[in-house]
C-alpha cells in the first residue's frame, strides 16, 4: 500500500446520498467494497467506470477468465496496486490461477509459464512499460487469439492500469479482514 491513510476516504453509510447509495450498492454480496465507497464520491464517474468494467469482466470479453486474471494480476502487481492485488489473490483460484502461479506473477518476465500464458504476461509487461504491444508479441498473441481477443488484452490491461492509478492515488484502504501483501508495502 502506497499511502498510510486515504487521501479520499471511503464513504460511510451515513454519508451517502441516495444517488451515491444507488451507484455503490454491491452486485454480488452484501458488502460494499472500499473501492466503490471511494469512487462513490464521484457517482457519475462511477457509473461510467462500472459500465466499462462490466464489459471487461463480462462474457462479451472473449478472453477466458484465466486469461483475464493473468493480465489483471500482472498489471496490478506491476502498478504496485496493493488493494487490487489483495482482492485478486482471493479470487484468482476461482478463475484458474494456482497458488504457485500467483507467486510467479510477481516475478521477472514470463519465466516458468507455458507459451500462451507467457505471451499474455509479456503483453501486460509491454503495455505497462511502453503502452504498446510489440510486433513480435502481437504476432505470438495472434497465433492463439482472435483479433477481437487481442483487442480485449489491451482493454483488460488498460482498465486495470486505470484502476491501479485510482487506488494508489486516492489511497483506498483494504477492506476488513484483508492483509496487505508485504511485497507491496512501502511503495
Amino acid at each position: 500500500m502506497r499511502l498510510k491513510s486515504p487521501r479520499i476516504a471511503p464513504l460511510t453509510d451515513a454519508e451517502m446520498t441516495p444517488e451515491q447509495a444507488a451507484v455503490v450498492k454491491p452486485v454480488k454480496s452484501d458488502m460494499v467494497l472500499n473501492i466503490m465507497r471511494t469512487l462513490g464520491r464521484a457517482p457519475k464517474a462511477l457509473v461510467g467506470f462500472k459500465a466499462w468494467g462490466g464489459y471487461v469482466l463480462s462474457p462479451d470479453n472473449d478472453l477466458s477468465e484465466r486469461q483475464v486474471e493473468i493480465l489483471t494480476m500482472r498489471t496490478v502487481y506491476r502498478c504496485r496496486a496493493g488493494y487490487a492485488w489483495t482482492q485478486h489473490v482471493r479470487t484468482a483460484p476461482r478463475r484458474g490461477i494456482a497458488p504457485e502461479e500467483i507467486v510467479r506473477l510477481k516475478g521477472a518476465g514470463a519465466a516458468g509459464w507455458g507459451e500462451h500464458d507467457a505471451t499474455l504476461v509479456q503483453a501486460a509487461d509491454e503495455l505497462h512499460d511502453d503502452q504498446f504491444v510489440s510486433d513480435a508479441t502481437w504476432g505470438r498473441l495472434r497465433a492463439f487469439l482472435s483479433e477481437k481477443q487481442c483487442m480485449d488484452v489491451v482493454f483488460v490491461v488498460g482498465h486495470y492500469t486505470q484502476i491501479s492509478m485510482m487506488l494508489n492515488s486516492f489511497g483506498v484502504p483494504l477492506d476488513p479482514g484483508l492483509t496487505p501483501d508485504p511485497d507491496l508495502e512501502g511503495f
